[in-house]
């Protein structure tokens, strides 16, 4: 009888054994050597910038480095295994190696050790599924003992930072374990072992290289590393667009705007992969093209020459009496006719993380800051003046003291008597301007008595004001453009302040938008940076085909009769080069026939000495374009907090004269004509004399 059943029992073995063999065996055969082809994109570097004479600003520098790709399903004891013996070839940084970092390689390493950790009950909860194995994972890092962790020696603490770095990549996808400081002896030593190095391989990474350090540093823009990856807040903007989560994208300005152009196509690689996740092999599918080359219109030489004069005069301004709160100026320089930016400079004046007083780039600041201007606006106000019929083009007005009851005297910096509107934009009368926003207002001057107003000129002013760029994006093909800020009060006296640029605050790029509107004929045109798109080339420093050349833009033509713009330049001209023009002392002998206005505002200051808060400042600007009669140059310069007290030096007009003497040897030295403008030093020792009065000049 047992001999019966173990007959039958073997019988029914045999059969079933036969049966897997003869009928399943191809099946399971097949399914032992089953692949599976994944293709993975690679990043490839990103497109250069230059500057509109071929410059090389932005490039890319290549380095050795040693990446590893993990496997799906990695195994953590193979990739112990191999960070250990890559830990023996290589250095490695270990000072951004964590506590829980180390005890996590502990518990992987001393996995007995660990597991006596815990108690039986533990355990039997666990195997009851009463706790989960995160639970009992917790509680292994606990109670590892301090004296583990804190004898690690160097090459373990190696070991450690290379894991780490193997853990933060993902499937299939290669992470960057080193690519800084690879000697040639490392990069050979990992190459000549790559057979017992699973997942580990030798490459070409590179390195943004921003070739003229700070300058323009801030407009540039950043790019994330291979350890930060997509930024937290867009992963899945970018993941639906081909990116890996370990992909260098554009953190901000530039480098941002336009990563859609600068990050290329990338490399199409097959991994053929058996059926535990491990790469069996790989073949390349497409290679990829590095991303495409933006040129900018900045001109460098400009640009270099333009941070180096304000530099040179906030710190000759910072010898000044009253002047401690001084702490930036802005420079915009343009073509009125195309948008183009050809130098956008801006300097911040700040303690650094020793204490240290040192200047560093703020260019940023021209178009995401904003400060009352005061007196460049009023060519918008004189032609705001004709567009609603307060005063037409000649009409003179009393320059006299005004009090309104209840309120303080109110005049300009000197009392001119009877003028016209030239005369009033050549002295900058601030009374001019003041009666002819009360006759825009429907109100009725009468000394020491109440001014009634509409208060409806407020929005008139800003609406003509903002066909000129004053109080609305310009449009600059940057993020973060502020709008500039709007006053929300409607007293008389405001709408006063208003007209003579001390109540709304503006950007030194609307500034430069408004001056290059009056200087072109009333064509508003949209400011940008970038010049053309080209094709990448192999060749360095070499320019390719262009792929897209941005063209004007005209966002608007401002609703005013060409003679009255006409009339507003001439205006602009007599500050620059007639009589007693409030620029004459700085601009009457250059060669290149200025216009143009400044300005002076009185102000609160709102830097980073936040003890300082609220004390009365003066904020110097200066708004220009040359030549007068057929300009091809605009610019804005803004110096915020430039001194306190009424009087100060004239850093705005200083800063403008050198840049347009810079701007124009430039061009005569390229264009190969003999003699220069006036030299720095003429023009220093010329102006530094030179104080501004008080407001309105």
């Amino acid at each position: 009888m047992v001999f019966f059943v173990v007959f039958i029992l073997f019988s029914i073995l045999i059969f079933r054994l036969g049966e897997i063999q003869i009928v399943f065996g191809d099946d399971f055969k097949r399914e032992l050597q089953r692949t599976e082809d994944i293709t993975v994109s690679n990043p490839v570097p990103r497109g250069k910038m230059f500057d509109r004479n071929g410059k090389t600003i932005v490039d890319n520098t290549p380095m050795n480095a040693i990446t590893y790709t993990k496997y799906q399903n990695a195994n953590q004891k193979e990739m112990l295994d191999t960070a250990k013996k890559l830990a023996n070839i290589i250095s490695i940084d270990t000072t951004k190696v964590r506590e829980r970092d180390k005890q996590d390689y502990w518990i992987l390493n001393n996995p007995d050790k660990a597991k006596k950790l815990i108690t039986k009950k533990e355990w039997t909860l666990y195997d009851e599924k009463k706790y989960e194995y995160k639970q009992i994972y917790n509680l292994q890092l606990k109670r590892i003992p301090e004296s583990e962790i804190a004898s690690f020696n160097n090459y373990e603490l190696k070991t450690i930072a290379i894991l780490k770095q193997f853990n933060s990549g993902y499937a299939l996808t290669p992470q960057i374990v080193k690519n800084k400081d690879v000697t040639p002896e490392e990069f050979a030593a990992v190459s000549e072992n790559l057979e017992n190095l699973q997942g580990v391989d030798t490459t070409t990474d590179w390195v943004r290289n921003y070739i003229f350090g700070d300058t323009l540093k801030s407009i540039l823009g950043d790019v994330s590393s291979s350890e930060s990856g997509l930024p937290k807040d867009e992963v899945e903007k970018y993941l639906a667009q081909d990116y890996s989560r370990n992909d260098r994208v554009g953190k901000s300005y530039l480098e941002l705007q336009y990563e859609n152009v600068l990050h290329g196509q990338k490399a199409k690689v097959k991994n053929v992969t058996d059926k535990s996740g491990k790469i069996l092999s790989t073949e390349v599918v497409s290679e990829g093209k590095r991303g495409s080359d933006l040129v900018l219109s900045i001109d460098m030489d400009l640009q270099t020459q333009v941070d180096k004069i304000i530099e040179e005069e906030m710190w000759n301004a910072k010898k000044k009496p009253n002047t401690g709160l001084l702490d930036r100026a802005f420079v915009v320089v343009m073509d009125p006719h195309t948008g183009e930016i050809l130098s956008m400079s801006g300097k911040q004046i700040h303690k650094d993380d020793k204490g240290k007083t040192v200047m560093d780039d703020y260019a940023l600041g021209n178009f995401t800051s904003s400060y009352n201007v005061g007196s460049a606006v009023k060519g918008a106000t004189i032609l705001t003046g004709y567009k609603t019929g307060a005063i037409s083009p000649g009409d003179t007005q009393v320059d006299e003291p005004i009090k309104i009851a209840n309120t303080k005297v109110k005049k300009s910096w000197k009392t001119f008597g009877r003028i016209n509107d030239l005369r009033a934009l050549q002295v900058s009368s601030n009374v001019y301007m003041w009666k002819t926003v009360i006759a825009m207002a429907h109100g009725h001057y009468v000394p020491n008595q109440p001014l009634p107003i509409d208060i409806t000129a407020f929005d008139t002013m800003r609406k003509t004001f903002s066909e000129f760029g004053l109080g609305t994006r310009t449009g600059i093909d940057l993020p973060n453009e502020t709008p500039g800020v709007t006053g929300t009060e409607t007293k008389p006296g405001l709408l006063m302040d208003l007209a003579i640029g001390q109540y709304d605050m503006y950007t030194p790029m609307q500034l430069a938008q408004y001056v290059s509107t009056i200087a072109n004929g009333g064509y508003r045109i949209q400011p940008h940076i970038v010049k053309e798109i080209r094709e990448p080339v192999t060749e360095n420093n070499e320019l390719g085909p262009i792929v897209k050349e941005i063209e004007p833009t005209v966002l608007n033509r401002v609703d005013m009769k060409d003679e009255w713009i006409k009339r507003v330049q001439e205006g602009f001209r007599m500050v620059m080069q007639v009589g007693d023009g409030t620029a004459v002392g700085t601009f009457k002998s250059a060669p290149y026939h200025p216009a143009g206005k400044t300005g002076t505002a009185q102000a609160f200051y709102y830097g980073s000495n936040r003890s300082q808060w609220g004390t009365p400042v003066m904020n110097l600007s200066l708004v220009s374009f040359a030549p007068s009669d057929n300009p091809e140059v605009a610019m804005a310069v803004v110096v915020p907090w430039a001194y306190q007290g009424n009087s100060g030096p004239s850093v705005n007009n200083i800063i403008g004269k050198r840049v347009l003497d810079a701007y124009f040897d430039l061009k005569k030295t390229r264009s190969g004509n003999e003699g220069t403008a006036a030299s720095d030093q003429q023009t220093q020792n010329t102006d530094s004399n030179q104080n501004t009065q008080q407001t309105g000049q």
